[in-house]
């Protein structure tokens, strides 16, 4: 008899939170109480094989709602052969993506590309797995026309053609086993967020600050755009906890109109920050570019809300940006993810992601590793963003040494949380959560922000 064909059985879907308002760890000028969360879900086998882990970041109210568009694409995953998916995980993508009455409340943007995303992640994180090898090597060693073929080039072909992305990719492939040796040996390289979030003291942002060059990075960031004058005093603070050879990157998470923006860069000039980050709407790809032309030589980087490849084309084409922050769990996955590294690579421009949140961290280091060993092949002015907060949280966490991200070498993509942080922090009926409820505290801050 043929041996039974190995499917997925079960979606299986967690609303996953952590009070992390409490300490103001991630606070920023839009968004000064956030929970972080996770909409995560793990795809489940037959015959006992490997699991897919994936998830969607948010920050607290609403994560039921990712998690609900997550469960919306059940009928679309269950009951497909293992198999064939992670021959082609292109295949589930492109279901997911023209389901016609989902995609009507996007298109390819949002909640249900978001979803998406987290569905897609999870099977390469099962492709990954079954071939023994972390993401960023499965992706390194694929054959550059199946890679290819794992884009959409619908939409983006004016700025770059399936052919074009195969000669990248075969040219990308020159020189890899040395890029991954190199990988391996001395990781790479990060910057650090931890000190900047807008809701610490100066002291402890100093304190943080001085920790991070002690700890071997080389650029720090900071949160703006609340108070001018807040801002002025903590970028001098940190100027002088770094010196002056510490890249000081500053970020002001959408807050500005695009005058505002260039008129409150300059007046931070002085401290000569790195780039500008969200200065404005991320939407506003002619807004990027004229504050690009008002705020040089500080670069503008954006992306972390940039929600798909076409919009990361067009800020490409318009020459808006200098840094491009592609997150790993905005978009809708590896796949998208692929087609905006071949858009960056075609372009020119370094890409430098957005990480921290809940995971982040974890699975971003794989695209950005897979870019330097198979696709552009440099680390020169490339850094992933690191926030040192919920990593124990995960089977697989990150490893920043020296500034650097070392190498997974762990099958999969780094996504797998333990079981007890599920059982502990599912809301509302997790061990943590039912407590919260039960002690009924007034004032509980996460009670007013979950």
């Amino acid at each position: 008899m043929p041996p039974t064909t190995v499917r997925i059985t079960a979606v299986d879907t967690y609303d996953i939170r952590f009070p992390t308002s409490r300490e103001l760890d991630g606070s920023d000028a839009m968004n000064p109480d956030p929970d972080y969360s996770a909409a995560y879900v793990i795809l489940r086998t037959s015959a006992g094989g490997p699991e897919g882990h994936g998830f969607t970041f948010t920050i607290g109210r609403g994560n039921d709602v990712q998690v609900a568009a997550i469960d919306a694409l059940r009928e679309h995953v269950v009951g497909r052969s293992v198999a064939e998916l992670c021959a082609d995980p292109g295949s589930l993508y492109r279901d997911l993506i023209g389901d016609s009455q989902l995609r009507w409340l996007g298109p390819e943007k949002g909640v249900m590309h978001m979803a998406i995303g987290a569905v897609v992640n999870a099977v390469w994180d099962l492709a990954a797995k079954r071939e023994r090898k972390p993401v960023w090597q499965f992706l390194a060693d694929a054959d550059p026309a199946w890679l290819a073929s794992q884009v959409d080039f619908r939409y983006i072909s004016d700025a770059l053609t399936q052919d074009e992305a195969v000669e990248l990719l075969r040219k990308g492939r020159q020189g890899a086993p040395d890029r991954a040796a190199d990988l391996l040996r001395r990781g790479y390289p990060a910057y650090t967020t931890s000190p900047g979030w807008l809701g610490y003291s100066d002291e402890k942002l100093t304190h943080l600050a001085e920790q991070a060059v002690t700890d071997g990075f080389t650029q720090i960031k900071l949160k703006v755009g609340a108070d001018l004058e807040d801002d002025i005093r903590r970028c001098r603070a940190a100027r002088e906890a770094v010196g002056p050879d510490v890249r000081i990157a500053i970020d002001a998470n959408q807050r500005w109109d695009v005058t505002q923006a260039i008129e409150w860069t300059k007046a931070l000039a002085e401290f000569d920050p790195y780039w500008i980050e969200e200065p404005t709407s991320p939407d506003d790809i002619l807004g990027h570019a004229a504050i690009r032309r008002g705020v040089h030589p500080v670069k503008v980087a954006t992306g972390e809300h940039v929600q798909n490849r076409i919009v990361f084309k067009q800020f490409l084409q318009a020459g808006a940006i200098d840094v491009l922050q592609l997150d790993s769990a905005r978009v809708a996955g590896v796949n998208e993810n692929i087609a905006i590294l071949l858009l960056a690579a075609k372009f020119g421009i370094p890409v430098c992601p957005h990480a921290g949140g809940v995971g982040l961290c974890e699975l971003v280091q794989h695209l950005s590793m897979f870019d330097y060993v198979a696709l552009s092949g440099t680390k020169q002015d490339r850094v992933i963003e690191f926030v040192d907060h919920l990593h124990q949280h995960f089977l697989d966490p990150v490893d920043v040494t020296g500034g650097h991200y070392q190498a997974p070498t762990a099958p999969g993509f780094s996504a797998a949380m333990h079981q007890t942080t599920i059982d502990t922090f599912t809301y509302p009926h997790g061990t943590f959560w039912a407590a919260e409820a039960a002690s009924d505290k007034p004032g509980n801050a996460t009670k007013d922000h979950v």
